[in-house]
């Protein structure tokens, strides 16, 4: 074993932002390819989350593990005051004990040559240059919201966008209206601590040997061609599972961590007793949290639609559930607090996907080419789902009304569209073709298999030299 992992041509340390699930999957799943391709990977997360984690059988196991801290190491929710409160204290204490890993491996035989980080915490590349090692920033959201950002972090982009009658023009992006800006350009002063983060990203990332985004090239040319004019960026996604998509990794059928535990049998066995195409699936991802009114709404559309549900509500949430709704839509529907999601949108039941357009899920409703309800809560959501319902055309925008509430009405009115509608019936083309496009990007001489055989080539050929210096 140990020989194995000296032949391995280069080293790379992977760190995720620790806290989402949707930041954790894509980097494990990158780590996972680059392992296969004879890179030894270390993925590194924080003390607290290493100890809870849950680990799959999707090959993950071929990758090792290293801690950090964060400065709560009993768990940030017990013992931060607020998101705010954590962040704060993860860039104070994050830099030394990373530091201190580096060294670790280093005395140990294995030296680090590059980080690849997730661009929220951009003090990663400081500590690289620190220490001689190369860094490549990791984008876990669309190139289209990254550009937006960083339009916003070099000023030319001017907060807050307050104007919600005139259009939006980006470079490289269409025309956009005042609601499809990610939530933080248009409620000023909401989540200040997450707003100084996703603008913060930028802050050194024209200092980074290489900048990877977790899309692929067919679905965003213009944006990818505007950026990398100024920025080292190359797509290198879809990052999931190779099962889902062009199948050269064997078993890799989960991402291989879960910060939630899972009801999978009975999640599983419920959806395979349906009808193909009778059930609309609705998740909100890791982090979202809908108002009671919206929970409630939302509920009562479920019931009013002819289609049957596979509903996710975190155990957080289950409180905000109308009293006896459960038990009333049993016949119809089932509700689980967890699931496979990659596992679910691959089933042939379901017929649509009622999402928050979280950049993770709206890249794996692509690769299941699965049509989307969109019901954006915040962040880049918003902006995501512009680009479902108007440039990719996978899907509709559920209408709020003045209150920001989707009514019942709407629900059921979107699940019908897409389920049993002519309209519904080119989604569900869209979605196949894009389905297509994202296996051919990930496959042998597809555009995100490429961009990682020249990153890994670049990476090797650099370790190559500074041995060669060495001796």
């Amino acid at each position: 074993m140990e020989k194995a992992q000296k032949d391995r041509k280069a080293h790379c340390l992977v760190l995720p932002f620790p806290i989402l699930q949707g930041h954790v999957n894509p980097m494990l799943q990158f780590s996972k390819l680059l392992h296969h391709k004879g890179i030894k990977v270390t993925l590194v997360t924080t003390i607290f989350v290493h100890n809870t984690l849950m680990h799959g059988s999707s090959g993950s196991s071929c990758i090792a593990l290293e801690t950090i801290s964060d400065g709560y190491d009993q768990g940030w929710r017990e013992e931060a005051e607020g998101i705010d409160a954590y962040l704060e204290r993860f860039w104070q204490v994050g830099p030394k004990t990373l530091g201190q890993l580096i060294e670790k491996l280093s005395n140990s035989g294995f030296p680090v040559d590059c980080i690849v980080y997730d661009s929220m915490v951009p003090w990663s590349l400081d500590v690289a240059k620190k220490y001689g090692i190369a860094g490549a920033s990791f984008l876990t959201q669309s190139c289209a919201v990254d550009n937006i950002l960083y339009h916003v972090h070099k000023g030319l982009l001017k907060l807050p966008v307050v104007d919600d009658q005139s259009e939006i023009s980006l470079p490289g992006l269409p025309p956009l209206e005042f609601l499809d800006m990610p939530s933080f350009l248009y409620d000023s002063g909401s989540y200040p601590g997450i707003y100084k983060v996703v603008v913060g990203q930028f802050s050194n990332i024209h200092k980074a040997d290489w900048v990877l985004c977790n899309s692929f090239y067919e679905l965003e040319e213009q944006v990818v061609d505007w950026m990398a004019t100024f920025l080292p960026l190359k797509t290198i996604g879809p990052t999931i599972p190779s099962h889902y998509l062009d199948k050269r990794l064997e078993d890799d059928k989960q991402y291989g961590v879960s910060l939630f535990n899972t009801n999978n049998d009975a999640c599983m066995k419920w959806l395979n007793e349906q009808p193909k195409g009778s059930v609309a699936y609705v998740a909100f991802g890791s982090a979202a949290q809908l108002g009671v009114e919206q929970m409630e709404e939302l509920a009562w559309g479920l019931r009013r639609s002819k289609s049957k549900f596979l509903w996710v509500v975190r155990e957080a949430e289950a409180a905000k559930l109308p009293k006896g709704f459960v038990e009333e839509t049993s016949e119809k529907g089932l509700v689980v607090s967890w699931c496979p999601q990659l596992e679910v949108l691959a089933n042939e039941a379901v017929g649509c996907f009622i999402s928050h357009c979280g950049w993770n899920s709206t890249l794996e409703a692509f690769s299941l080419g699965v049509p989307v309800v969109a019901l954006p809560q915040w962040t880049d959501q918003s902006t995501n789902a512009k680009f479902i319902m108007d440039v990719w055309k996978i899907g509709v925008k559920a209408l709020a009304d003045e209150k920001g509430v989707v009514r019942q009405e709407e629900v059921e009115h979107c699940i019908s569209e897409i389920m049993e509608g002519e309209r519904g019936k080119e989604m569900q083309r869209k979605a196949l073709a894009w389905k297509e496009l994202a296996r051919k990007a990930v496959d042998e001489g597809g555009s995100s298999s490429n961009n990682i055989d020249e990153f890994i080539s670049k990476l090797v050929l650099s370790r190559e030299k500074r041995c060669a210096c060495e001796k």
